[in-house]
């Protein structure tokens, strides 16, 4: 298992950020290899938030994220926000959740 953590700073509109992120989490939600996902939003700046999603493995986000359909939905975020993905493997956990 992956996970994709993906900081976003949101420099546009946040309700017509979170209306576009909406529609792409429900279009990778139904992509082979997803698993789940969460969205974080900073207490001390709004204007900042944490999305992570974890995945089967990285060769199935890859995929998904090369698909036309996930490409022209991410274009909306263009103006809106500065996104810093990267994927991560856990090395240790401790959940208590």
């Amino acid at each position: 298992m992956i996970t994709v953590i993906n900081r976003l700073t949101v420099h546009g509109d946040v309700p017509t950020f979170e209306g576009i992120l909406k529609d792409i989490t429900a279009h990778m939600s139904s992509q082979p290899g997803f698993l789940g996902h969460r969205l974080y939003r900073s207490v001390r700046d709004p204007r900042v938030f944490v999305e992570t999603a974890q995945w089967t493995d990285a060769a199935s986000h890859r995929k998904a994220m090369q698909a036309d359909a996930f490409q022209q939905r991410v274009k909306g975020l263009g103006g809106l926000a500065t996104p810093e993905p990267d994927l991560f493997e856990i090395v240790e956990e401790d959940e208590r959740v």
